[in-house]
C-alpha cells in the first residue's frame, strides 16, 4: 500500500503542473488589465481612467507584479516576432506591434517606429500647455494614442495628416514637434520599404529561462506566497485561510453527519426494502433532496431568527463574539450560530447518500456468503453490519472522492445568506471583482483536493474490501 501511495504521489506531480498551466492561460488571457485595474482602485475612478495612470506607478506596479517577465520559458512562434517584446507594458500596444511585425516580417523596423512613437509622446508631453493651445495639444495626444494601437496603413496616414495640420496652425511651440513627426513618418515608411513577409513562414524557438511569468507564479504558489488581491492589495495568503477556517469547520462537521445520518438509513432501507417504512423514509428523503436550500434557508431564518416567530437563533449579520470572551463561550456560541447553516449544508447530501449506501447494501445481501452466514444461524445484526456492510461501502467510498473537494469550495448561496465569510463568498466576491488571483488559488487547492480525495478513496477501499491490493495490481 505506501508503495501505492508514493506512486499516486508522483502521478499528481504532472496532473498538478497541467491544472496549473491550464489555470496560467486563462489567468493571462482573462480580461482587463491587473495593473490599471489596481491603481484605479487606489487613486479613483475620476483621476484614473484607461491610458491615463501615472506611467511611472504603472510599470512600478507592473514589475512588483512580475508582469514585466515573459510568459513561459520557452516561446515557439515565427521570424517575425521579437524576443523582447514582453517589455512592453500595455497589453493592446504589444499586441499591435507584433502584428505589423507579422505583416511587414521586419521587427528591428517596428522597433523604431515604437521608439518614434515614444519620442513624440515625450516631446508633446514636455510642451508646457496654456490656453491657446490646450485643445491643440488634447487633440495631439488622442491621435499619439492612436498610433500605438493601429496596423492599417492607410489609418496610419490619416492619423499622420491629423498631426500635420495641428502642428501646422499652431504657434512655434507646436511646430517644435515638426522633426519628430519627419523622423515618426520616416520610421512608418522604412517599414514598407523593408518589408520581409517571407519571414512569418520561419520558424524560431526564444528561450527565456526560468525568469519567467509562469515560474514565477508556480514557484511563489508552493511557497504559499499566491500573490496579490486586485481589490485592496492585501496578499491572497491571508484572505484565503482566514475563509478556509470556516468553510473548512462547516464543511467537515456538514460531512460527518451526513455520513452518521445516511449510512444507517441506507441500510436500514436495503434491510427493510418494500416495506412501509422504508418508502415513507425514501420518499421523505427525496423530498427534502427536491428543496432549496436558498429557499430553506430563508425560510429558517424567518421563522426562528426573530420576526413575527421565534428568537431562537440570532440573525445573520448580527454582532460578531467579542474578542475578549471566554474560550469556551466561543466555542459554544460559534456552534450555536452554525446549526442553521448546517442544516442547510447537510440536509440534501442525506437523500444521495442513504440511495447509494441502499443500492450498495442491496448488491450485497444477495450474495452467497451472506445467505451462507445467515445459514449458519448468525443474528441479523451480525450478518448485515459484520460480514455486509464493509463489502457495501464502495459506492459511497467512491462518493466520498468527490465530496471532499467541497471541504474548501463550501457553499455560495449559504455563506452569503447566512454572512458566513468562508471560501464560497469569498470566490463570489472575487468573480464579482475579476479579482483573479484568489480565484486561482481557489482553482489550485480545489484541485489539490480533488487528488487528494481521489488517493484517500482508494485507501478506503483496501481498508473496506482485503481482496482490493493495490500493490498486486501495480508490481
Amino acid at each position: 500500500m505506501l508503495k501505492y501511495i508514493v506512486k499516486r504521489i508522483f502521478i499528481f506531480i504532472p496532473t498538478l503542473i497541467a491544472i496549473s498551466l491550464i489555470t496560467f492561460i486563462i489567468g493571462i488571457n482573462a480580461p482587463g488589465d491587473p495593473v490599471e485595474t489596481i491603481l484605479t482602485k487606489q487613486q479613483g475612478e475620476g483621476q484614473s481612467v484607461k491610458g491615463l495612470v501615472d506611467e511611472s506607478a504603472y510599470l512600478s506596479l507592473r514589475h512588483k507584479l512580475g508582469l514585466d517577465l515573459p510568459l513561459f520559458y520557452l516561446s515557439i512562434t515565427n521570424a517575425t516576432a521579437s524576443d523582447t517584446l514582453y517589455h512592453i507594458a500595455k497589453t493592446d500596444v504589444r499586441e499591435n506591434l507584433k502584428h505589423i511585425a507579422f505583416i511587414y516580417g521586419n521587427w528591428p523596423d517596428v522597433a523604431k517606429y515604437y521608439t518614434s512613437i515614444k519620442q513624440f509622446e515625450d516631446k508633446l508631453n514636455s510642451i508646457k500647455t496654456d490656453s491657446a493651445i490646450a485643445d491643440k495639444l488634447i487633440s495631439a495626444k488622442t491621435v499619439v494614442n492612436s498610433l500605438y494601437i493601429n496596423y492599417d496603413q492607410d489609418k496610419i496616414t490619416g492619423l499622420f495628416n491629423k498631426l500635420d495640420n495641428v502642428i501646422s496652425k499652431s504657434n512655434s511651440s507646436l511646430q517644435l514637434l515638426t522633426p519628430n513627426l519627419v523622423a515618426l513618418k520616416s520610421a512608418e515608411k522604412n517599414i514598407i520599404d523593408n518589408q520581409s513577409p517571407y519571414r512569418k513562414y520561419i520558424p524560431v524557438m526564444h528561450w527565456y529561462g526560468f525568469r519567467n511569468q509562469y515560474h514565477h507564479w508556480l514557484v511563489s504558489f508552493l511557497r504559499g506566497d499566491f500573490g496579490l488581491s486586485y481589490q485592496d492589495m492585501r496578499p491572497v495568503g491571508p484572505i484565503i485561510w482566514d475563509a478556509m477556517k470556516w468553510t473548512m469547520g462547516i464543511s467537515f462537521i456538514s460531512i460527518l453527519l451526513a455520513y452518521f445520518i445516511a449510512i444507517p438509513i441506507g441500510v436500514k432501507a436495503a434491510v427493510n426494502k418494500g416495506s412501509k417504512r422504508e418508502k415513507l423514509t425514501t420518499s421523505g428523503l427525496f423530498m427534502l433532496y427536491s428543496l432549496p436550500n436558498f429557499w430553506i434557508a430563508t425560510l429558517l431564518i424567518i421563522f426562528f431568527c426573530g420576526g413575527d416567530w421565534f428568537s431562537w437563533f440570532p440573525a445573520p449579520g448580527a454582532a460578531p463574539i467579542p474578542s475578549d470572551a471566554p474560550f469556551m463561550y466561543h466555542i459554544t456560541q460559534g456552534l450555536y450560530r452554525l446549526i442553521l447553516p448546517l442544516i442547510c449544508w447537510t440536509y440534501t447530501s442525506l437523500a444521495f447518500i442513504s440511495r447509494q449506501m441502499r443500492g450498495g447494501m442491496l448488491n450485497v445481501i444477495g450474495q452467497d456468503y451472506i445467505r451462507t452466514a445467515k445459514a449458519k444461524g448468525l443474528s441479523e445484526n451480525v450478518v448485515i453490519w459484520k460480514h455486509a456492510f464493509r463489502n457495501s461501502l464502495l459506492p459511497v467510498i467512491t462518493l466520498f472522492a468527490n465530496v471532499f473537494p467541497l471541504l474548501l469550495s463550501g457553499s455560495v448561496v449559504i455563506e452569503q445568506i447566512f454572512s458566513i465569510p468562508g471560501m464560497g463568498q469569498i470566490s463570489y466576491n472575487a468573480l464579482l471583482a475579476n479579482d483573479y488571483p484568489v480565484v486561482f488559488a481557489d482553482v489550485m487547492f480545489a484541485a489539490l483536493l480533488t487528488l487528494l480525495g481521489t488517493l484517500v478513496a482508494d485507501i478506503l477501499y483496501a481498508m473496506a474490501d482485503p481482496r482490493i491490493s493495490f500493490t498486486k495490481a501495480t508490481a
